[in-house]
């Protein structure tokens, strides 16, 4: 059986308040043709389609386009819910959808009952573990304590246990979405900790033969059975190094696995560039970025005039600026309480000014315009206390 297995779409979400949606809606495009291409089976969705629980009317038009291009190839998608997605609302009409081959599941009581499909080998059961919040499934699943690593092993138990009462030979597949040990993190992941452990083993899936996993970024074998997908887009800058893909995965008829990575399209690269404003704007080793997103970090001891505006007409892509001088180390380090004490509020205002512009203090035509704004704020307080 072949098997196409993605994860976290995000649909409407953003890259620093620039629209991805069109870039969402050519990754689905891809996916279709994948699927019809490659003669997939079945797709599995593991979790996080949305970027929020209320997602905006656009990303619901991609979701539900997506959802019959699929069910017109006949191609059966299995899809769960992820920490970013309202189970309840993604699971509403799952059982008039079921009917059309796609498969929500949302509910954690359902863990233990499977979609089945079938090949010429034989069923393939498909367990459906939507994301877990512990404290909330606790009871239900019957979890010995409230963590993740609890509750998705009691989920898990759910699932052995209907295993083991089909017919020998019946191969198995579980979705999930979950931080397992050993996976690599990046900064657009919301985090999931409680109680300062959000990580579960792998081993907390053992007994099945094919495990698609969702929650972290990044495309990922944790062992030959589990894997990640990662997001079909880069969603922070911390993705620059991903190669974004999704895994093509064939099971055997004794349920042998063999995955390749198929490439998700790229709408545009991101670039990490670092060091003074006028290295940045004049090195021609940082051509090639100039068609990419770019977040800059500048080194410079001073906060350069203007430097988005400057920036952009290099890199006219640049969404993130970052100011991180190269004497910062050397610059005593005091609380912030320390630097209060002794000062009043106009001194106090002059400091914030150096404090978020390092080596340019307040000049004297913005310590005039501080002080008429706290003379004026002065003589407000002053009157309202007046007409009480």
């Amino acid at each position: 059986m072949r098997l196409l297995h993605t994860s976290d779409w995000h649909l409407g979400r953003s890259l620093h308040r620039t629209s991805l949606l069109a870039a969402q809606e050519t990754f689905l495009d891809h996916l279709v043709e994948t699927v019809r291409a490659e003669r997939v089976d079945a797709v599995l969705v593991a979790g996080d389609v949305y970027d929020r629980a209320v997602p905006p009317l656009p990303a619901i038009a991609l979701f539900d386009d997506v959802l019959h291009r699929l069910a017109g190839l006949g191609v059966p998608v299995v899809l769960i819910s992820g920490n970013h997605d309202s189970a309840r609302r993604l699971g509403v009409g799952s059982g008039l959808l079921s009917r059309a081959g796609v498969h929500l599941r949302t509910d954690p009581a359902g863990c233990g009952v499977p979609v089945l499909l079938a090949d010429d080998h034989g069923p393939v059961a498909c367990y459906g573990l939507p994301y877990l919040e512990p404290a909330l499934v606790r009871d239900e699943l019957g979890g010995a304590r409230a963590s993740h690593a609890a509750v998705l092993a009691a989920a898990m138990e759910r699932v052995r246990a209907d295993l083991a009462r089909r017919p020998a030979g019946t191969r198995s597949v579980a979705l999930a979405h979950a931080f397992v040990t050993g996976g690599q993190p990046c900064d657009s992941e919301r985090d999931i900790t409680v109680g300062g452990v959000a990580a579960v083993p792998a081993a907390v899936f053992d007994g099945v033969d094919y495990v698609a996993l969702g929650h972290l970024h990044g495309c990922q074998r944790i062992t030959e059975r589990v894997r990640y997908s990662g997001s079909p887009l880069a969603y922070s800058f911390s993705e620059a190094d991903h190669r974004k893909s999704m895994w093509l995965v064939d099971l055997d008829a004794r349920g042998a696995v063999r995955a390749e990575r198929v490439e998700c399209p790229v709408p545009r690269p991101l670039a990490r560039l670092r060091g003074r404003l006028e290295t940045l704007l004049t090195d021609p080793d940082l051509t090639p970025h100039t068609a990419a997103w770019v977040e800059a970090t500048l080194t410079d001891p001073a906060r350069p005039p203007e430097p988005m505006a400057r920036l952009a007409e290099r890199f006219p892509h640049v969404l993130s600026l970052v100011f991180d001088p190269e004497d910062r180390e050397q610059r005593p380090r005091r609380s912030y309480a320390q630097r209060l004490r002794g000062r009043d509020d106009q001194q106090i205002a002059e400091d914030f000014v150096a404090h978020v512009r390092p080596g340019r203090a307040a000049g004297p035509r913005e310590r005039d315009v501080l002080r008429e704004a706290f003379e004026s704020v002065r003589v407000a307080t002053a009157r309202a206390e007046e007409a009480r």
